[in-house]
């Protein structure tokens, strides 16, 4: 039987530099079916329009449609409406498909029955900082350690990096949810297997993810991402117990602060003083993330440390924003003003 056309949805926003790696990875790929990439472009200041434009001028494979909301859900969504493969891709630009990616999932697809496939997020970087947020997202300590991060079986699982879905799938569950600004990957496929669908974790592949390059950034992605997870716990009124630890961390960060702040520990040392446990147990979870995330040298570990804590810091503290009061407008700008 012929191979399914494949469809790569390449959503931007201020991915100038990023863009054509991103295009060029996706066609790039050793696969027997029909190819098409089609890129979203939100509003962008760096010349993404500019360089998207030359690279659809340059193959005709490549589409490129306006994303005026500017968020990734609205821009998938208007690069599926815009696309025609049976299967369909989900490609960032801060991500490089291994060689094989797409033969390899659509096979996982066809010989599953599933839904979605996505394989190992395998984070790189290039300057010291970037590399201590990769070590942390790869050894799970920063991130919770879900099966893409570190899984070693395939099969069924809960969510999957990136995606690469069967489309009649994909629009029976209605797409992405353009009312979520975070998460939205996580979304469509609770949405997914609350519809029957199977989606698999295929561990034998890895993609590589650059993270975010500088602390200012990593705060604001971080931040947004927990605001909307803690929106999504709001609506649903479920969540996995690993999503509650960097919450419970910043509360208990926070109770020991005003403790202090308030004298209570000295004037009642019991119960009051037992509210300090909480920084000396993180302490010691800290040095532990920084000697054993991968880096030698002291300097590095350190770095190590402070990274898992600014993702945690950050992720907990919009967690509890998110679950109390909502996401409102909250919108990472990461990506918008470089730190």
């Amino acid at each position: 039987m012929p191979a399914p056309s494949v469809s790569y949805l390449v959503p931007v926003l201020n991915e100038a530099a990023r863009l054509p790696d991103a295009v060029r990875g996706a066609l790039a790929q050793d696969y027997a079916g029909a190819q098409e990439v089609v890129v979203a472009l939100a509003p962008s200041t760096d010349g993404t329009a500019e360089v998207a434009a030359r690279l659809a001028a340059q193959d005709e494979r490549v589409r490129v449609v306006d994303n005026p909301a500017t968020d990734i859900p609205a821009g998938l969504n208007r690069a599926l409406a815009a696309s025609t493969g049976e299967v369909v891709v989900r490609v960032d630009a801060h991500s490089a498909l291994p060689e094989g990616y797409t033969r390899r999932m659509v096979e996982v697809l066809l010989e599953t029955g599933a839904a979605n496939a996505g394989g190992i997020m395998r984070a790189e970087g290039r300057t010291p900082l970037q590399e201590s947020v990769a070590r942390a997202y790869n050894s799970g300590l920063g991130l919770g350690g879900g099966v893409h991060h570190a899984g070693e079986s395939p099969g069924p699982a809960e969510t999957a990096y990136l995606g690469v879905f069967r489309r009649e799938a994909l629009l029976a569950v209605g797409g992405y949810d353009e009312s979520l600004r975070r998460g939205e990957d996580y979304d469509l496929n609770v949405r997914l297997r609350d519809a029957g669908y199977d989606v698999w974790f295929v561990p034998d592949v890895e993609v590589t993810y650059w993270p975010r390059e500088s602390w200012r950034p990593l705060v604001r992605q971080m931040w947004a991402t927990g605001v909307w997870r803690g929106e999504m716990v709001r609506r649903s009124g479920r969540t996995r117990v690993r999503y509650l630890a960097a919450p419970a961390v910043v509360v208990g960060l926070g109770a020991s602060a005003v403790v202090a702040a308030s004298g209570l520990d000295r004037r009642h040392p019991l119960p009051f003083a037992l509210a300090h446990l909480a920084p000396v147990a993180y302490g010691g979870f800290l040095a532990y993330a920084g000697a054993t995330a991968g880096a030698t040298g002291l300097r590095p570990r350190l770095r190590d440390a402070a990274v898992v804590a600014t993702i945690q810091a950050s992720w907990g503290a919009g967690f509890l924003k998110g679950v109390t009061r909502g996401a409102g407008t909250t919108v990472d700008r990461s990506r918008v003003r470089r730190g």
